[in-house]
């Protein structure tokens, strides 16, 4: 995928591309998902967003995983739709789908924090960094047992090797995402600081009790 070329690119097919891209990006699996499964709303537990973090605090981890995959395959199918029209829509593409995860107009643009969606398009555009991801939020993840901080640790580490070993456009956009993602997670920063942030196994069983009582 590297290094990458920009095409002149129709005004149409830019505005189509966007336009397909976001919607898809939109569709909230994790609501549909925990709805089939009979556990009521995700967005009333929790961070309330619909993203595979929140959805594991239903206690079903098995829907969490299933959220996680498919609101991956956003970013990476979309991108692998538009790859044959040019790297250039591709990659629009591909952000337009993780904008869509955050901000999902089916539900008032209130949507998940775009990690997921964030690794789909990492997959497809530099998938080692896909990589680099995986293991650092795993690494973090069993020293602190903090989901939230490492999935900051490390969107911030492959950021900083995007800037370091890619293109200025691919790398542009890698950060881009690498920023919203970082923003969205403000206020798991805020517990962070306070030290009041649960981590992994916390007050899971607590939450879905309340959960399911509603």
């Amino acid at each position: 995928m590297l290094p990458l070329n920009i095409e002149v690119i129709d005004s149409l097919w830019l505005g189509i591309s966007v336009a397909i891209a976001y919607l898809i990006g939109s569709v909230p699996f994790g609501l549909i998902f925990t709805r089939f499964a009979g556990l009521g709303d995700i967005r009333a537990i929790g961070s309330g967003n619909t993203g595979a973090t929140n959805v594991l605090r239903t206690g079903n981890w098995k829907i969490a995983i299933f959220t996680l995959l498919c609101d991956m395959l956003k970013g990476l199918l979309v991108m692998l739709v538009f790859s044959v029209y040019g790297q250039t829509l591709e990659i629009i593409a591909g952000f337009f789908a993780f904008v869509g995860h955050i901000f999902p107009v089916w539900l008032g643009f209130k949507g998940g924090k775009g990690v997921a969606t964030y690794l789909g398009v990492l997959s497809w555009t530099a998938w080692p960094y896909a990589v680099i991801f995986g293991l650092v939020w795993f690494i973090t993840v069993v020293i602190t047992r903090y989901s939230s901080f490492s999935a900051l640790v490390a969107t911030i580490t492959v950021a900083v090797f995007a800037f370091l070993s890619l293109s200025t456009t691919i790398s542009g956009i890698i950060i881009l995402m690498s920023i919203i993602v970082v923003l969205k997670h403000h206020t798991n920063i805020q517990r962070l600081c306070r030290g009041t942030e649960n981590k992994i196994g916390e007050k899971l069983n607590k939450v879905n009790f309340k959960f399911m009582e509603k």
